[in-house]
């Protein structure tokens, strides 16, 4: 008879002192109780996991549900909460979202199947942060352009032509300005991270900003250079008129999770 409950995973996690205790207190998706799942043959690693109704994360209806941004908002503060929480006391893979087992036997053969790969990650991202930085353009922060009044007598179509070439030279000067503050992010990274994602710049109600979005990028940042890093990258964009950086974190290293090529890694990860 088939369960009407499914295992929703969060993350694999280092298994340290208190952490039993510390998953117990959280509550996750479907507001159900968090708690671990051991590999039987290594109890250095586990995954976190909760119980949630089956009916909900069948294919189908976890199709229509992703459509649904209220359901998918839900699904996402609880998922991320309870990643964030594990993060302040271990070692955590976080899980893409929506990733659910069978049951737990099942969840238990993928973290017995994966440990060599799972043991590797969380080594290399012991004591490492995940920081994001957005680059942002925006026209309206452009300088003015210069006043190139026709002399008299000019044509009206010669004159608004003109006006036109004003205007395109101030949106140049603004996108040269945000390569100039990329350049200033990515020398940051260089000098302080362990590793880059680039993902997908955001457009629309995604953007969740004003101007338009040129650059999304996640580094991985050692947790005793974070202030550095954090500090370099937010003032890339300084005497650059129309360009505004936001920078985010620390998180969970969510977008060096998995090993790049793999298909939940982020996309474009660079070494």
């Amino acid at each position: 008879m088939m369960s009407d409950l499914v295992t929703y995973a969060y993350a694999v996690a280092r298994n340290t002192a208190g952490l039993e205790e510390i998953s117990g207190a959280l509550v996750g998706v479907a507001e159900a109780p968090v708690h671990l799942v051991a590999d039987a043959h290594d109890d250095e690693q586990v995954l976190v996991v909760s119980p949630v109704p089956a009916p909900d994360f069948q294919e189908d209806a976890l199709k229509r549900h992703l459509e649904d941004l209220e359901w998918l908002e839900a699904i996402a503060r609880a998922h991320h909460g309870v990643i964030e929480a594990l993060a302040t006391c271990t070692t955590v893979l976080p899980l893409r979202l929506a990733t659910v087992y069978l049951d737990e036997n099942r969840a238990r053969d993928v973290l017995e199947s994966g440990r060599a790969a799972f043991a590797e990650r969380l080594a290399r991202l012991a004591e490492h942060v995940e920081w994001g930085v957005k680059i942002y353009v925006e026209p309206s922060m452009a300088p003015p352009a210069p006043d190139n009044a026709p002399a008299a007598g000019l044509t009206p179509g010669r004159a608004y032509l003109s006006n036109r070439r004003g205007q395109q030279s101030a949106r140049d000067s603004i996108y040269r300005a945000a390569q100039q503050a990329a350049e200033r992010v990515e020398a940051a990274g260089h000098r302080h991270a362990a590793g880059r994602a680039r993902h997908r710049i955001q457009q629309g109600a995604l953007a969740g900003a004003p101007g338009e979005n040129v650059l999304n990028d996640a580094y991985l940042v050692p947790r005793d250079r974070s202030e550095e890093f954090r500090a370099e990258a937010a003032h890339a964009a300084d005497g650059l008129q129309g360009v505004r950086i936001d920078v985010t974190g620390p998180w969970a290293p969510y977008s060096f999770a998995m090993p790049a090529g793999s298909p939940d890694a982020a996309e474009g990860a660079s070494p």
